[in-house]
């Protein structure tokens, strides 16, 4: 494994220990490596809406922890400062969605994030875009 992709698991480690939001909706970090991260959530009943299907909230919680794990790669701490999501086709009770984020650009303290979510079939279910701000800090040493 080399130094950076090391460095992105300690960051990746670190920062599910401390994330409730994610531990609690059972999300699984597949894989993290510089400027990228894969989740993965299974949608259970209590997502469900009045529609039967998916809750875009918890979709769009599933993009925004994929993107907070690939932006926050590199040690430095690095948050949201504005994010998009658009939905193409329904999350149903006990899809298993996959959530893969990629770095697009990353300059200076601003980065842009893509994330893709799709379902067990490989079906695409939402596009998101992250825009990322560094701030002070470290994410494996956090200030609490």
């Amino acid at each position: 494994m080399s130094d950076a992709r090391e460095l992105a698991q300690q960051c990746a480690d670190a920062m599910y220990e401390r994330d409730l939001a994610s531990r609690n909706l059972n999300m699984r970090i597949l894989e993290v490596a510089p400027g990228m991260a894969k989740l993965e959530m299974k949608i259970t009943e209590t997502m469900i809406q009045g529609h039967a299907a998916c809750h875009g909230g918890y979709i769009f919680t599933l993009a925004d922890s994929t993107f907070a794990f690939a932006c926050n790669t590199y040690d430095k701490t690095t948050v949201a400062s504005g994010c998009n999501i658009d939905y193409v086709a329904p999350g149903k009770l006990g899809d298993v969605l996959t959530a893969t984020g990629h770095e697009v650009t990353r300059k200076g303290r601003t980065g842009v994030y893509d994330i893709r979510v799709e379902n067990q079939r490989g079906e695409l279910v939402a596009l998101f875009r992250g825009k990322s701000y560094q701030i002070r800090g470290s994410v494996i040493e956090s200030e609490d």
